[in-house]
This record gives C-alpha cells, structure tokens and sequence, in this order.
C-alpha cells in the first residue's frame, strides 16, 4: 500500500504514475543541480559538455519536462583513447501545476532551465448544507433551488 492509496488524498491517482515513470527515468547521467534564486523562481542546470544546442531537445508535456541530448558521432575520429561520454540521455522532471517553462540558455557546457513557480492565493469556499428548511444547493460557487 503507497501513501496515494490513503483515502485522505483523493484525486492524486495519476501522481503516483506519474513518480514511477521519474524513478524509471533516474539515471545520473548527466549531472544536474537545481537552486531556488527567488522565491518564485527556480533554476535546473544540467551538465551537457559535448553537447551543443543542436544536440539537446526540451519538450513540456503534461507538466513533464523532459531533456533528451543525442551526439552526432561522425566517423571522422579515431580514438585511441575515449574518456569523455558521447551517449543520448534523457532527464526528465515534473512540474507542479502552473509551474512555467521561463526560459533556457546554454553556456560553457551548462544548460540552465529557469521555471517560475505560481503565486499561491488561498481560497475559501463557503459550501451550504441542504436541509428540508433550506433546499439551496452550492455547486462550484453558484446557487441553485
């Protein structure tokens, strides 16, 4: 039984789905930080030396970010020592709702994604309760009789 099987946590069936496709993902190639620079906003840098802009793609599809990076690995070399990783990888985060896509630079071999967080507001909902009295229905913030 997993903490989403609770019956306190209703409507969360896809997080779990969604935390097993991460786990399957985790490789530690490439390595990667993330800094929170404000309180709004936040900053993933992948270490992609090797990679150029034409060799990395991002996409952000159901609040997935996903970071893949394939070399173009020409035949015009002949190694006889190869330390320094050529592979295709795939990174992939995800991102809470309303979390946004700020944008992404290359540099120095560090990719740098910056995500700006939503500003929480807090809403309170005041719900009637229907009784024989009072036959008056809340739904989604509208009355009905």
């Amino acid at each position: 039984m997993t903490a989403f099987n609770n019956p306190f946590l209703l409507g969360f069936d896809e997080i779990e789905g969604m935390l097993n496709r991460i786990t399957k993902s985790a490789e530690g190639f490439p390595p990667y930080n993330i800094e929170q620079l404000t309180p709004d906003l936040l900053r993933i840098t992948l270490a992609v030396a090797g990679y150029g802009a034409s060799d990395l793609e991002m996409t952000l599809e159901d609040n997935q970010l996903m970071i893949r990076g394939r070399q173009n690995q020409g035949a015009e070399h002949h190694y006889l020592y190869r330390g320094i990783a050529a592979r295709s990888f795939i990174k992939s985060f995800v991102l809470a709702d309303g979390m946004t896509v700020a944008g992404a630079s290359l540099e120095n071999g560090l990719l740098s994604i910056d995500l700006k967080k939503p500003i929480k507001k807090s809403h309170v909902q005041r719900i009637q309760i229907k009784t024989k009295t009072n036959p008056v229905l809340i739904d989604a913030g509208r009355r009905k009789k």
